[in-house]
């Protein structure tokens, strides 16, 4: 059957008796109900409080450098857009993004006065909330279900974990989720996405550890297929861009998922981890190019005073950041807004 279904080609094949099993749910704590922002399983009320909470590191880092910069009361001078220059670099926009905003400003400058401080700081919010904007698509929505959406990435940056939180924000919004378990390489990886599972309140894909990948990701489109499911979160293994087999391994993920639906996987959401900064960027340029990366989930964003990076990766990478991670709780996933991350970093 697997050879009819996949053109004979052998690479393309799933194992044969891979042992997959369904993992029934077993919930360990209160399934979400609502949308987030709105449930006492999410905690606190407004988006944009919880995001001021994500980023009080990197603001208060930026707003130590940029005090002197943003109480100024007379028209802003070159001496000043030199301060805020060293300030932005500081906070991880990086050098190319941090020039494009400042030659803006520049030229407002020259066109016309940039009265005191306070207006330094809107046009700079406005600034950051348009670069956050410029790549951004809706996600793309398939006809019929399920979406099929792949996280990618290193090791250590989140992906099982971002996997179990992003299920269970897809259960907030009122649709059936099913995990998958394709990350069979990392020790208790699969044990870790079962936990998440259970909080989720969601059934998971799964084989033995050492299973073939591609094997558990067929059975469980199928799976999805099968029992109408809204949404399919698959857990891919942490790969280097470096690391060509692995690459190679995803390559026939997304290959055996478009036999079966065509235009999946939907998204690939690369999982980056906010505290690496401008060192992750490199890493994040490169293996854009290799996997299809469709968007962004900075995770971790609550323990470092390098948020900025948000900006440069809208800016450089050109993809929109979908997700942020702003704490372990399983609510800890919160839909990326620029206008709310903008006045976040910058607002008192």
């Amino acid at each position: 059957m697997f050879s009819k279904l996949f053109g004979g080609k052998k690479n393309d094949l799933p194992e044969e008796n891979p042992s997959l099993e369904t993992v029934p749910v077993q919930q360990t704590e209160s399934a979400p109900d609502g949308p987030a922002g709105r449930s006492n399983f999410f905690g606190v009320t407004s988006l944009v409080d919880r995001m001021k909470q994500a980023v009080t590191r990197t603001r208060e880092s930026l707003s130590s450098r940029l005090e002197g910069v943003l109480a100024l009361t007379r028209t802003v001078d070159e001496a000043a857009l030199e301060e805020l220059e060293a300030a932005l670099l500081t906070s991880d926009l990086g050098l190319p993004t941090t020039t494009v905003i400042l030659e803006q400003l520049r030229d407002r400058a020259r066109r016309q006065d940039i009265e005191g401080g306070e207006e330094l700081r809107v046009l700079l919010k406005e600034q950051i909330r348009a670069i956050l904007e410029m790549p951004r698509l809706p996600m793309k929505e398939p006809a019929l279900p399920p979406k099929v959406v792949f996280l990618v990435g290193v090791n250590g940056t989140g992906k099982t974990t971002t996997s179990g939180k992003l299920a269970a924000w897809y259960r907030t919004r009122s649709k059936s989720v099913l995990l998958c378990a394709a990350d069979t390489f990392r020790a208790a990886a699969i044990e870790q996405l079962e936990v998440w599972a259970s909080r989720s309140g969601v059934e998971m894909i799964r084989t033995k550890q050492g299973g073939d990948p591609s094997a558990v990701v067929y059975d469980a489109v199928s799976a999805a297929q099968a029992r109408s499911i809204d949404v399919l979160v698959v857990d891919t293994a942490g790969r280097l861009h470096t690391k060509s087999g692995l690459m190679d391994e995803l390559e026939k993920m997304r290959r055996i998922t478009k036999r079966l639906i065509p235009e999946a996987p939907h998204e690939v959401l690369l999982v980056m981890d906010a505290t690496t900064g401008q060192n992750g960027l490199q890493q994040a340029r490169l293996f854009t190019e290799a996997s299809g990366v469709t968007g962004i989930v900075l995770t971790k964003l609550d323990g470092t005073a390098k948020g900025g990076i948000a900006v440069a990766i809208a800016r450089e990478l050109m993809l929109p950041v979908r997700y942020v991670g702003v704490g372990e709780k399983i609510g800890d996933l919160l839909e990326f807004d620029p206008a709310a991350f903008a006045d976040s970093l910058l607002d008192g």
